[in-house]
């Protein structure tokens, strides 16, 4: 039971953190490029070279965002239990 309460919150922070990734990029993207909609990976009227652009600065949000709220939620279960996360 002691090991739930962890997993629980890395579950919630995953899905959290995908959905705020997700909004962020979307945010970014229609900055950047003037359009509303990023180019999905199968779309054959786009570029390679742009569907890659694209998956890598995706790639780079949603890595810095996990990073981020990983951090932040470690902290928050420290202060709150006195013990590190596990993993």
């Amino acid at each position: 039971m002691r090991d739930l309460a962890p997993k629980l919150l890395s579950f919630a922070t995953g899905m959290i953190g995908g959905a705020v990734a997700g909004a962020v990029f979307s945010r970014f993207w229609r900055i950047v490029s003037d359009e509303d909609e990023v180019p999905q990976p199968t779309a054959l009227d786009r570029g390679l070279s742009e569907v890659l652009v694209v998956g890598a600065l995706q790639g780079a949000v949603f890595g810095v965002v996990k990073a981020a709220l990983s951090r932040i939620t470690s902290r928050g279960y420290q202060r709150f239990t006195g013990e590190s996360l596990p993993g």
